[in-house]
């Protein structure tokens, strides 16, 4: 495989698999939604795919020392990969329950991560669980950091919520109360 595709295979399949796994689980604890996450993955699919290929188009171009041909290339493997790497995940959300989806997407995502990085290790001569190791570690922090998130946000919205109807009581409350007064 010539090195610019390569740099995009290897970047849209971390890209992809991170970014949506974490998405998806953001998503999932956040609102529990099948709907939602599969909305995510379409928007992450499509629109991080082509904003990562113009990341790397521009990134590629300010280095100078890319041919314009392999510049393109790296910009069109990036958004296919990253776009591949992506909707994969809309499968398990369509065929299981959410809870189900979320849990096969992430093994898959990490079978991925694990078999792409000790390809990696071994074709550049690296101690292979070193490299694993330091992938797997950040994957991991990704899905525990977004499963969090997810959760606060879900609390704080729901907190909100609940404020937001409180105050809304309390105001009609006051204001039957002065009808009945003047009545």
């Amino acid at each position: 495989m010539k090195s610019s595709y390569r740099a995009g295979f290897n970047f849209g399949l971390s890209s992809g698999i991170i970014t949506t796994i974490g998405l998806m689980i953001g998503l999932y604890s956040s609102t529990n939604s099948q709907l939602v996450v599969i909305g995510g993955i379409l928007t992450i699919a499509i629109a991080d795919a082509l904003s990562d290929a113009l990341g790397i188009h521009m990134a590629s171009e300010s280095l100078h020392k890319y041919s314009l041909k392999q510049i393109w290339e790296a910009t069109y493997s990036t958004f296919i990969y990253k776009f591949l790497f992506s909707i994969i995940f809309i499968i398990p959300i369509l065929l299981l329950d959410l809870i189900r989806a979320v849990i096969i997407s992430v093994m898959i995502g990490i079978y991925l991560i694990f078999a792409n990085s000790l390809i990696m290790a071994r074709k550049q001569n690296r101690i292979t669980w070193k490299v694993i190791s330091i992938h797997l570690l950040l994957t991991f922090g990704v899905i525990v950091i977004t499963y969090y998130i997810g959760v606060s946000i879900s609390i704080f919205f729901s907190y909100l919520f609940m404020l937001i109807i409180h105050k809304i009581k309390v105001r009609y409350q006051r204001q039957y109360q002065t009808e009945i007064a003047v009545a």
